[in-house]
C-alpha cells in the first residue's frame, strides 16, 4: 500500500489508478478493508475523521470508505464536509454503518453519501461498490430489477396508491401521477412479489418522469431514506435473485 508522502504532486497522486481512501479508527478493520481493495485501486487508509480529511485534501480521492460511528467527527460530518468542499466535489463517499442501529442508513443519506454498505462487509460487495465510482469517467447505478406489485405513499396524512416498475438496494421508482416535490419525505408500504418481508421504509424524492408520450408512463424514481439495514440485505438478496431473469434491468439511478 502506497503511503500518502509518496508520489504526490500538484494535491493528487501521480498514477492513473484510482485512489480509495478508507477510514475507520479500528486497525484489524482498515487492514481487512485495505485487503479487500486492494485490485480496485491504490489504497490509503486514515484512523480518524481529522487525518481522513487532512490526507482528502491533499490527495484528492476517488472513493472514500468511510465508517458512520468514529471518535471525534462521526463518518456523516465526514460527507457533508467532502460534500462541500469546492475541490472535493468529485469524491464519492461510501459510508459503512452498523446492521444494528435502525437510524444509521437515513443519517448516511442525510449527508449526502453516494452510496451505503451495512456491516459486516463482504469483499464482493465492497469491491462493486467501489468500483461503481472508479471503472469509469461516470459513475454506474445500482443493479436494479423490474416489478411489478403495489405500493402505498403515505404523504403527511394522505395514502396515495401506485405501482412499483423497479427497485435496487437503494432506492425505488414507481408508476404514479401524484405530485411531489423533490427531496421531500415520504412513507412506503409494500410486499414484493415472491416475498414475505414486509418493508416500510420512508423515502425521498429524487428525480421524476413527467414526459410520458414514449411509453405511457410517468412516475417518481425515489431514494430509500429510514430503511433497516436488514431490509436492505433483503433488498439486495432479492434483487441479486431476479437479475438474471431475462428482463432484468442492469443499472439504474437509485
Amino acid at each position: 500500500m502506497r503511503m500518502v508522502g509518496e508520489a504526490v504532486a500538484g494535491g493528487a497522486l501521480m498514477s492513473d489508478e484510482r485512489t480509495i481512501l478508507l477510514v475507520n479508527h479500528v486497525e484489524m478493520l482498515r487492514e481487512l478493508g485495505s485487503a479487500f481493495l486492494t485490485r480496485s485501486g491504490t489504497v490509503l487508509t486514515a484512523s480518524n475523521s481529522d487525518e481522513a480529511l487532512r490526507i482528502a485534501k491533499q490527495v484528492r480521492p476517488d472513493v472514500m470508505v468511510v465508517d458512520l460511528v468514529m471518535p471525534g467527527l462521526d463518518g456523516d460530518a465526514v460527507c457533508r464536509f467532502v460534500k462541500g468542499a469546492p475541490d472535493l466535489f468529485r469524491t464519492a463517499v461510501v459510508m459503512l454503518v452498523d446492521v444494528d442501529d435502525p437510524h444509521a442508513w437515513g443519517r448516511a443519506v442525510r449527508a449526502g453519501a453516494d452510496d451505503i454498505l451495512a456491516k459486516p462487509l463482504s469483499r464482493v460487495s465492497l469491491n462493486e461498490t467501489v468500483q461503481r465510482f472508479t471503472r469509469g469517467q461516470v459513475p454506474t447505478g445500482q443493479p436494479r430489477i423490474p416489478v411489478d406489485s403495489t405500493v402505498q405513499l403515505k404523504v403527511g396524512r394522505d395514502t396515495v396508491d401506485a405501482r412499483i416498475s423497479n427497485l435496487s438496494r437503494g432506492g425505488i421508482f414507481l408508476e404514479t401521477d401524484c405530485e411531489l416535490d423533490r427531496n421531500i419525505e415520504i412513507g412506503l408500504d409494500f410486499v414484493l412479489p415472491e416475498s414475505e418481508v414486509h418493508f416500510k421504509p420512508t423515502a425521498c424524492v429524487v428525480w421524476k418522469k413527467l414526459d410520458a408520450a414514449l411509453d405511457h408512463t410517468q412516475g417518481l424514481g425515489l431514494r430509500f431514506v429510514d430503511i433497516s439495514s436488514q431490509w436492505v440485505r433483503n433488498l439486495e438478496d432479492y434483487v441479486y435473485d431476479h437479475a438474471l431473469e431475462p428482463n432484468a434491468v442492469t443499472a439504474g439511478t437509485n
